[in-house]
């Protein structure tokens, strides 16, 4: 099944052709009779999209939408309703209400189900995001979503500047924002060129060949990274459902399939850029919370849950291109002593500018992590013997000569760290000849720097690589 689909409406034969319809094209579907029938529904039986009347027994679609936004569970289900007619008095409240589109009857077939397949569409783009409430919590998505904020740019294009330039001056008074008029055979060009706006409402042109170039521009702009997350809306100047059609399987968010009305175009135009910002919100919010999984939060350095993945595919890696690699254990010198002579808070400073050296003193495609206490991990990928004792010599230096301003210290103090090195690459195990496991690795690595530690410390001990025996 292609997803689950609730009608509510009073008349049983409605009910019973939608269903036809859409069970044809291998959607469920779910009936009621009236709002409260719904609402007694959704727990058991949530859908990904209510199909509804306008006019229902026990009130309307407005009153149903005003319900279903105040219900967590049921806040972003899209909502599309069916009018009797274009002239339908309640046609604007119910888009402010929040439904995402009104159709009229009769409901022409391709349009209604490429409207439908348009809506699950968008709804599963925010399911994606939608976290369970501990991940949230986690991740920080469980605050409530900010407000939505009046878009920078909206640009419109089509063949008539005059067109475009009056629906401008119709759109400003119904929506604030700085709009921005492109001919169609340039605005591609233009897009790329310019500050990427928030929105494009695209005019769509009654002539075949004209409508053609247009429809190629909805690819266009969902194909390019430049542009593909652009809100587009497409304004039908005539209606055509099978263009229409057309333009939301191509890519477009919405289409106006009876012509430009400023009211109703910048209450569409607020939804989608409302459901625009919801998801860059959401992306962002994990994106954040990835990093703080992945990342130490005391000296912003990589930690152990992400450095051991990393190192076992850079051991992959090495295995396939037959290139050596190192692995550094560091560990800082009577790092205790610091902490109990000046306090835990000039120990964390003497952490965190121990990670900025380290940082500095490696190269760009090399990852440093913390994995301890005091301790770290540098990884070191394409790195032969030679290379490392270089990149080795210059962490000691950067460490040791140039002593810690630290809070609680009169005068700056003097840090060293104990380094222990092992190359991979060329590794097998002696017995089988297969290649070097991580713990193996990480073993070596970890008795190079215990060696470090009893030779006096502030040195680099190298790790010898075993190779198979010859035959």
């Amino acid at each position: 099944m292609q997803g689950k689909i609730l009608i509510i409406d009073g008349i049983s034969t409605n009910r019973i052709v939608l269903k036809v319809k859409l069970t044809t094209a291998f959607y469920q579907v779910v009936q009621a009779s009236t709002i409260a029938e719904a609402l007694a529904l959704i727990p058991s039986e949530m859908s990904d999209l209510v199909l509804t009347a306008v006019h229902l027994p026990d009130g309307s679609a407005s009153e149903l939408c005003s319900v279903l936004r105040s219900l967590p569970q049921t806040s972003m289900l899209p909502v599309l309703a069916i009018a009797c007619s274009q002239t339908d008095p309640q046609r604007l409240e119910t888009l402010r209400a929040g439904a995402f589109d009104v159709m009229t009857k009769p409901t022409n077939e391709t349009l209604l189900l490429g409207r439908v397949r348009n809506m699950i569409r968008a709804h599963n783009k925010l399911e994606e995001w939608h976290i369970r409430d501990d991940t949230s919590c986690a991740l920080g998505l469980s605050e409530a979503p900010s407000e939505f904020a009046r878009p920078g740019t909206i640009s419109l294009i089509g063949l008539d500047a005059a067109q475009l330039q009056g629906w401008v001056r119709h759109l400003l008074p119904n929506l604030r924002a700085r709009y921005c008029v492109s001919i169609l055979p340039n605005a591609l060009a233009q897009l790329h060129a310019d500050v990427v706006p928030d929105a494009v409402v695209l005019s769509l042109p009654d002539t075949p060949e004209q409508s053609e170039d247009c429809l190629r521009m909805i690819s266009a702009l969902r194909a390019s990274t430049h542009t593909s997350d652009i809100a587009l809306v497409v304004v039908q100047n005539t209606p055509d459902p099978q263009r229409a059609t057309t333009a939301l399987d191509m890519g477009a968010d919405d289409v106006m399939t009876l012509g430009f009305d400023a009211q109703e175009l910048a209450l569409r135009l607020q939804v989608l850029l409302g459901r625009k910002q919801q998801v860059a919100e959401m992306l962002d919010s994990v994106r954040t919370g990835l990093r703080e999984v992945g990342n130490d939060p005391l000296t912003g350095l990589y930690n152990r849950r992400y450095a051991m993945p990393f190192v076992s595919r850079m051991m992959a890696r090495s295995a396939s291109n037959k290139t050596p690699f190192a692995i550094l254990l560091a560990d800082m010198d009577y790092f205790k002593r610091i902490n109990d002579a000046y306090g835990h808070a000039s120990g964390d400073a003497v952490l965190i500018e121990t990670a900025r050296r380290l940082r500095d003193a490696v190269r760009g495609t090399d990852v440093v992590a913390r994995i301890g206490g005091e301790e770290f991990l540098i990884a070191l990928p394409a790195t032969d013997p030679n290379a490392a004792r270089v990149l080795v010599s210059r962490i000691c230096d950067t460490i040791s000569n140039n002593p810690f301003a630290i809070p609680g210290a009169a005068e700056p103090v003097h840090v060293t760290i104990s380094l222990g090195l092992a190359i991979g690459g060329v590794n097998t195990q002696p017995d089988t000849g297969a290649p070097e496991s991580l713990d193996a690795l990480l073993d070596r690595a970890d008795k190079a720097l215990y060696d470090a530690k009893t030779r006096g410390r502030n040195c680099v001990t190298l790790s010898q690589p075993r190779s198979r025996p010859a035959a």
